[in-house]
């Protein structure tokens, strides 16, 4: 895996890409759902979770991504790793927002990510 957004500079630069969908992230280590996509850019993403993330820690976590186009398929789900910058409780009781900074991330899974954050 390559790790594009070492910089620890680059925070939130990227144009973030509203979730229209229900994407689950799933860890990757636990099996375990962690919430679903909120926003979603090249270096980061914002989940909506039912429990709060442990500060700073790091995750392996995979999704799918809804498409019409044959880069991204239900059977080929994304995996990344990516590190907790901050949560807060969301409006409803019962929600947590946590922002991710993507830490790795394969260049053909870069790929995809960028062609969906693309699509119309």
């Amino acid at each position: 895996m390559t790790n594009p957004h070492s910089d620890a500079s680059n925070k939130r630069r990227a144009e973030r890409k509203r979730a229209t969908f229900s994407a689950v992230v799933t860890n990757v280590i636990t099996g375990q759902p962690m919430g679903h996509v909120g926003n979603l850019s090249t270096t980061g993403m914002m989940l909506i979770s039912s429990q709060a993330p442990r500060g700073e820690a790091l995750y392996q976590v995979s999704m799918n991504l809804p498409s019409n186009s044959r880069l991204l398929t239900e059977s080929q789900p994304i995996e990344i790793g990516i590190q907790e910058q901050w949560h807060d409780p969301a409006r409803n009781p019962g929600q947590i927002w946590a922002g991710y900074r993507i830490v790795a991330i394969s260049d053909a899974d870069l790929s995809r990510l960028d062609a969906w954050l693309k699509q119309g």
